[in-house]
Parts: structure tokens; sequence; C-alpha cells
């Protein structure tokens, strides 16, 4: 018993007669990289789009407020006692009738209150009961955050 192959006819040689299909899988590379793109693009803008009243905020270990549909609304206490809407400042006297027009045109009623570290707490007192005579109930304070925590751990 002789082990043996069989040979086909034609010289044992198949011929590819099939055509190669079009990849039907989806190349994501070009995707992600445009997102990256943007990403790292928003990354570099979204700290240029705050407001630009320089001010040394004092240090908390408090989370981040969520966001809001709405362009956030700032009033900031410089370290002279001024005080500034977004950029515009204004008189002690005419704080609450701005805010109150202000107040009209908006849809929610949060405002976040920047003062500088040095400011007495007194006068930090007053700005924040003029927010709340006009209307803004929803306050968030800003601050820089990293600081020290009641806890001692760092933040």
């Amino acid at each position: 018993m002789a082990a043996g192959t069989i040979q086909r006819e034609g010289g044992g040689r198949r011929r590819r007669t099939r055509r190669t299909r079009p990849m039907a899988e989806i190349n994501v590379t070009p995707f992600v990289d445009v997102m990256l793109v943007l990403l790292i693009i928003f990354m570099v803008a979204a700290p240029m789009l705050t407001v630009g009243v320089p001010v040394e905020l004092p240090r908390t270990a408090a989370g981040a407020l969520p966001g809001d549909r709405e362009e956030p609304l700032t009033v900031t206490l410089t370290a002279d006692g001024g005080i500034m809407i977004q950029t515009t400042e204004v008189a002690d006297d005419a704080l609450i009738g701005r805010l109150r027009a202000i107040m009209q045109e908006r849809e929610g009623n949060r405002i976040f209150l920047r003062a500088d570290g040095s400011i007495a707490y007194g006068r930090f007192a007053q700005v924040m009961g003029a927010l709340n005579a006009a209307g803004f109930g929803n306050i968030g304070l800003v601050t820089d955050g990293g600081g020290p925590s009641l806890d001692d751990s760092d933040g």
C-alpha cells in the first residue's frame, strides 16, 4: 500500500475567480484625530473665556459647580473695594438697579461672586446682600481650587 498524491485536473492549481468585496468596516481613525484636535482647541480656548478682572481669589478645597446654558454672570470685588459686573465697573449705589435690569433679561437667577482675598468680610456681605436684593438667589462663590481644607488633607 503505497501512499500517493491525487492531482486535480489542470495541474493542481486553482484559479481564483472571486472578486474582492469592498470593506464594510468604518475607519474611525480620522474621526478620532479630528476629535482630539477639537479637544485640544477647546482646552486651550476655555481659560481665555473667563472674565478678565485680575483678583487674588482665596484657595479652598471646594469642588466646581455644574454649568448652565446661559453665559455666567459674574460680579467681582477688586482688591481696592470696587465692584465690577463682568468687566464694567459699577458704583455702589447703581449696583442693585443694574442687577435688576440684567435679571429681567435672564432665564435663571444664578450669579457668580468673585472677591479678592484681601476684602473685608463686611464688604463681601454687603455685596452679597445687594445681589440677593436684586433677585439673584443662587449665588456661587468663586475660589481657586487646590487650597487647604479643614481636615488637613491636601486638595
